[in-house]
């Protein structure tokens, strides 16, 4: 079967006001914070030209601010300044070269912003303070939103100098379009609300004003927000028919959906892999069944296969693939020549694309080492064709591997061990962690396509590498378990990956010890749990699993953790463990903003902390008369993307 035959629905093309799409993949507006001083820069440009390279259908780019009082993170295009339109021109110019339509998302986030960098005050429908930003904001007057509206059109026809196809207007998880909107931010008595007529006049204002401002020839979309998910908030109803005034007023083209607010419920709008995919589909199912406008769908698509189907099931016109372009910028390229298994799949991690947006650093990937670097040209190699002998297979030397052959590099692999995965394969074992094995799964399959002597069942020692006399040698041999300084030797206090790889099976009541603060203690505590045992995670950190808010999974673990009866306590530091007369642990605790000491009797201590880099075969080698390098645990035991990060590196640098 044909790829258009297999995906009947996702490569026809469709009718968007005056433009024609090639296909129904749409590259989403998403944050990227790769503005500089306020403006677009050339790595916006390399990153929409990839995608748009790779086959997206449309590109709609991130969010430009339409208000100096917007100004909720540091690197927000100013759509506002004149100065934005050379480089909106560069980023219109390099996506038109590949024959794709794109885009600009424009928005006021309004009350879900704060005055640190405007030192203003934010503006908002009411002073409702935003639960992540908990700042007060202003009550916009009459004159002020006539500012508002005014913003949105002089942005809008900024983007029309700059190029752009058309606009979307940001209604839906930050905007302060869906504070209107929304009864639990307006609190308005006059004009603008009470009615859904009256919370919906701001947002119909916009739309005749943006539509003259970019004329009849450039495409206006609108994104609702399909159900605010709290107390209070918009509910499908309103958002359908919120959905039916925009098309009643004719002047819009296209309305694309979200679900959730972009701080109370933001795990529900960049859901990781603990959340269904698919589970936004409701909200553009029940808006196209009451309008006629197409209607973008979004909700974790990671297959152009799951794509199609909500596509022929009609739950959309149109799917947003956001993640799944940011992990392989030729998704849509690679599903239209057949080759759907060659796709990079999103793990829906979420580490380096919306963990690292929290913590104000450019979007990358933990699986594209080019994802946030692709106006950066690569070097070519020193020498091709040189011999390269890589030791392990998790994801540091699988990518490596795969570097230094697509770089003209002749690569072995040696895996001790009877499969590919390392650390990882381990990891994807434990509840709802299961697609975190596409890490390294997707990096094998792309070893075997490039021709790389995979030799696994294979111990490759000092002996071993030297007669094979290779012109570099890289080292991807992980870290092993560390018993902590505290444990006192005993055989029932153990790692998780003790548990994960079976050499321990806890039973009775069990204490899980958190000092890495991410999914190694959660996961095996819910392991665990679903054994039968009894458990407690105690941790150092104010907050158990703390780095898994970032990565937007802290909310779904407490749920899970509730319905378990796993107890969490925090604050503690373990001080030491003894064995008990009847063959169980006691773990002595400091709670250490007091002091004050603390015991826990358990018949098993599982232990999340940190591990030993693996690095005898590193010294065995110092002396080799080739270059031999580390990268990943090895060097130093971390997270994944650092080793994918390093194994990139130094395959480049050969």
């Amino acid at each position: 079967m044909t790829a258009t035959g297999r995906y009947r629905y996702l490569f026809s093309p469709l009718r968007l006001g005056p433009l024609t799409l090639r296909n129904r993949i749409v590259f989403s507006a998403h944050l990227t914070n790769y503005a500089q001083d306020g403006l677009p820069s050339e790595q916006h440009a390399a990153y929409y030209a990839a995608r748009a390279a790779g086959g997206a259908g449309m590109i709609i780019t991130e969010e430009h601010s339409t208000h100096p009082t917007d100004w909720p993170y540091e690197k927000l295009i100013h759509g506002f300044h004149p100065e934005v339109i050379p480089g909106y021109r560069r980023i219109t110019e390099a996506v038109h070269a590949h024959g794709v339509p794109i885009l600009a998302q424009i928005n006021h986030n309004g009350g879900q912003a704060s005055g640190m960098y405007s030192r203003l005050p934010v503006w908002a429908p009411s002073p409702v303070a935003d639960p992540l930003f908990r700042e007060v904001p202003k009550a916009v007057e009459e004159h002020e939103i006539r500012e508002i509206v005014a913003g949105y059109a002089k942005v809008a026809g900024h983007c029309a100098q700059g190029g752009f196809d058309g606009v979307e207007l940001q209604c839906s998880h930050s905007s302060i379009v869906r504070g209107f909107l929304s009864p639990a931010t307006n609190r308005r008595i006059d004009r603008w609300g009470g009615s859904l007529e009256n919370r919906a006049r701001l947002l119909l204002e916009i739309v005749a004003a943006v539509r003259e401002a970019i004329g009849p020839g450039r495409v206006l979309g609108v994104r609702l927000c399909g159900d605010e998910l709290i107390e209070g908030g918009t509910t499908i109803d309103e958002a359908v028919a919120v959905a039916r005034m925009v098309e009643a007023d004719g002047k819009v083209d296209y309305i694309n959906t979200s679900i959730g607010v972009a701080t109370s419920t933001l795990y529900m709008i960049e859901a990781s892999m603990r959340i269904p995919a698919g589970y936004a589909m409701y909200i553009p199912s029940a808006i196209r069944a009451a309008v006629r406008l197409p209607v973008i769908g979004v909700g974790r698509f990671k297959d152009p296969l799951q794509a199609d189907r909500a596509l022929r099931d009609g739950q959309a016109d149109l799917i947003g693939v956001v993640r799944g372009q940011i992990a392989d910028a030729d998704f849509a390229a690679k599903a239209r020549s057949g080759n759907a298994d060659r796709i990079r799949t999103c793990l829906s991690c979420n580490q380096e694309c919306v963990g690292r947006m929290g913590l104000n650093r450019w979007l990358g990937c933990i699986e594209n080492p080019r994802t946030g670097r692709e106006s950066i040209p690569l070097p070519e190699p020193r020498r091709r064709g040189r011999r390269v002998l890589v030791v392990g297979g998790g994801p540091g030397g699988l990518q490596a591997a795969v570097t230094a052959a697509e770089r003209g590099h002749r690569v072995t692999l040696y895996e001790r061990g009877p499969a590919l995965g390392g650390q990882v394969a381990v990891a994807a074992t434990v509840p709802s962690r299961a697609e975190f094995l596409d890490l390294t799964r997707n990096l094998a399959a792309r070893v075997r396509d490039l021709g790389v002597d995979v030799r696994t069942g294979t111990e490759a020692d000092a002996a071993l590498l030297r007669a094979e006399n290779p012109d570099a040698v890289i080292l991807a041999t992980g870290a092993r378990p560390a018993a902590p300084w505290w444990a006192g030797g005993l055989d029932r206090v153990v790692d998780v990956r003790d548990v994960l790889e079976g050499r321990a099976r806890p039973a009775g009541r069990v204490v899980v010890v958190d000092e890495l603060g991410f999914h190694q203690a959660t996961s095996v505590a819910e392991l665990l749990a679903d054994r039968g045992c009894d458990v407690e995670i105690v941790t150092p950190g104010m907050v158990v699993g703390q780095d898994l808010g970032i990565t937007l999974d802290l909310e779904t673990w407490n749920v899970k953790a509730h319905e378990r009866g796993i107890r969490q306590t925090t604050d503690v530091v373990p001080m030491a463990a003894a064995a008990t007369d009847d063959g169980r642990v006691d773990l002595t605790l400091q709670h250490h903003p007091t002091g004050t000491g603390l015991t826990r009797t358990a018949d098993w201590v599982v232990c999340a902390v940190h591990q030993r880099p693996e690095d005898d075969l590193w010294h065995a080698l110092r002396d080799a008369p080739f270059p031999v390098h580390r990268v990943g645990d090895c060097l130093a035991p971390r997270r994944a993307h650092a080793a994918v990060v390093e194994g990139h590196r130094v395959a480049v640098a050969l």
